[in-house]
C-alpha cells in the first residue's frame, strides 16, 4: 500500500511537472519570436516551430543549474518530498494560470521560487539566506541593467552617424562573441565543471600542450572568431538590403533568445522534482530535463501561436529596431543567469528592455502607470506564493498524517 501511494505521488508530481512546462512552454518562451513576426519576418506557425524547437535543446543543454537551484537551493535542512513538490508546482502553475487568464503580469520565477520556499519552509527548513540574497540582488539589478543595455542599443541604431550597415552587424558580433562563451552540457570543460563553452574547450585544448599563454590566446581568438563570422554575416545581408538585414538579424537574435528561454525556464518546472527523480528514484539529471523539454516543447507548438499573434501586434507597434534593443539584454542577462544558477522572469526583462528602448526615443509609449502596476504585481506574487505553498502543502499532508 505504502509502495502504491509513493509511485502514485510519483506520477502525479511528474504529470503536475509538465503541466508546469506546458504553461511555461506556451507563455514564457514566446516573446522573443513577437518581434520578428510583427515585422513580417517569420510567419507565426514557423515561429512556433522554432521556439519548440530551440526551446527544448536550450531546456536539455542548459537547464541544469537553475533546475538544481529551484530544487536544492532554496532550503536548507530538508529534502524536497514528492508531495511537497506537487504543492510547490500546484502553486506555482495556479499563479501562472491566474496571470494568463486575467492579463496581469505574473512572473514564473517569482511564483515558482516563493512556493518553493513556503512548501520548504512547511516541511521545517531553513531559510537559504544566502541563495535569498544572490537571487534579490540579481532580480534587483535585472530592470535597470536590461533596461540600461536596450536604451544603449537602440541609442546607437538610431544615430545618424553609423549607418545600419556598420551598427546592427557591431551588434551581431557582440552576440557572437557572447555565444562564445555560452556554458553546453554538450561541450565539455577543461576544468572538470558539467558545461563547457566554445571559448573554454579551445583555451582548454591549447593548454594542454604546455604553451605559455596559449589558453589565453586559444580562447580570445575563438571568440573573435565567432564575432567576426556574425559580423561579415549580417553585414553581407545588410549590404545587400538593409531592411532585409535588420530581418534577418532580428530571427536570428529572437532563436538564441528563445534558446535561452528554454535553458532558464526548465528548471521553474524540474526543479522541485530534483530530489525525487535523482535522490529517490536514481535517474541521471538528464532525464528529468528531457520531461521539462518535452512539457516546453508541447506548450510551445500547441500555445504559443494564439500569444505569438497577440504580442506580435505589440511589438510591431514598438518598430523593428526597439524589439531588437529588448532582445539584446534578454540574450545576455538570460545567459547569466543560467551561468549563475538563478531564476529569472523573461517578463521581467523584457519589459525592461522595452522600457529602456522606448526612452532612447523619449518618453512616448512608457507608461508609469503599467510600469507601477507591474512591479506591485511582481511583489505580490512573490509574498503570496510563499504562504500559498505552505499552505497548500500543510493541506496536502493532512490525510497522510
Amino acid at each position: 500500500m505504502v509502495e502504491l501511494v509513493f509511485w502514485g505521488l510519483v506520477a502525479f508530481a511528474t504529470l503536475t511537472g509538465l503541466v508546469t512546462a506546458w504553461t511555461l512552454g506556451a507563455n514564457s518562451n514566446s516573446p522573443p519570436f513577437a518581434p520578428a513576426i510583427g515585422a513580417n519576418a517569420i510567419s507565426t506557425m514557423r515561429a512556433a516551430f522554432l521556439i519548440g524547437i530551440l526551446a527544448f535543446f536550450g531546456a536539455l543543454v542548459q537547464g541544469g543549474s537553475i533546475s538544481e537551484t529551484v530544487g536544492a537551493g532554496l532550503i536548507d535542512g530538508v529534502a524536497i518530498t514528492s508531495l511537497a513538490a506537487t504543492a510547490g508546482l500546484l502553486t506555482a502553475t495556479a499563479f501562472m494560470a491566474f496571470g494568463i487568464y486575467s492579463g496581469y503580469p505574473v512572473p514564473a520565477a517569482f511564483a515558482t521560487t516563493g512556493a518553493m520556499v513556503g512548501v520548504g519552509l512547511s516541511l521545517g527548513g531553513s531559510p537559504a539566506y544566502g541563495t535569498y540574497q544572490r537571487i534579490a540582488v540579481f532580480w534587483a539589478l535585472v530592470p535597470p541593467v536590461s533596461g540600461g543595455l536596450a536604451y544603449l542599443t537602440a541609442t546607437i541604431l538610431r544615430r545618424d552617424d553609423i549607418p545600419e550597415t556598420i551598427g546592427v552587424p557591431l551588434l551581431a558580433a557582440l552576440v557572437g562573441a557572447i555565444v562564445a562563451h555560452v556554458q553546453l552540457s554538450v561541450i565539455p570543460s577543461p576544468t572538470g565543471q558539467p558545461q563547457g563553452s566554445i571559448a573554454g574547450y579551445a583555451g582548454g585544448m591549447v593548454a594542454r600542450t604546455g604553451v605559455p599563454g596559449g589558453e589565453l590566446a586559444a580562447t580570445t581568438a575563438a571568440t573573435l572568431l565567432l564575432a567576426a563570422l556574425s559580423f561579415q554575416f549580417i553585414r553581407r545581408a545588410t549590404k545587400q538590403s538593409v531592411d532585409r538585414g535588420v530581418k534577418v538579424f532580428l530571427v536570428a537574435l529572437g532563436s538564441l533568445v528563445a534558446f535561452s528561454s528554454g535553458g532558464s525556464q526548465v528548471g521553474l518546472a524540474t526543479g522541485p522534482l530534483e530530489n525525487l527523480y535523482q535522490a529517490e528514484l536514481g535517474l541521471p539529471g538528464i532525464a528529468l530535463l528531457a520531461v521539462g523539454a518535452v512539457g516546453i516543447l508541447g506548450g510551445a507548438w500547441m500555445g504559443a501561436p494564439r500569444l505569438l499573434q497577440a504580442t506580435s501586434r505589440e511589438y510591431a507597434q514598438l518598430g523593428v529596431r526597439r524589439s531588437i534593443a529588448a532582445l539584446v539584454p534578454g540574450f545576455v542577462i538570460a545567459q547569466l543567469a543560467i551561468a549563475l544558477g538563478i531564476p529569472i522572469s523573461f517578463n521581467n526583462i523584457i519589459i525592461s528592455g522595452v522600457i529602456g528602448g522606448g526612452l532612447a526615443g523619449g518618453s512616448a509609449g512608457v507608461s508609469r502607470r503599467k510600469i507601477g502596476v507591474t512591479l506591485t504585481f511582481w511583489v505580490l506574487t512573490l509574498v503570496t506564493s510563499v504562504g500559498v505553498g505552505f499552505g497548500l502543502y500543510r493541506v496536502l499532508a493532512v490525510p497522510l498524517g
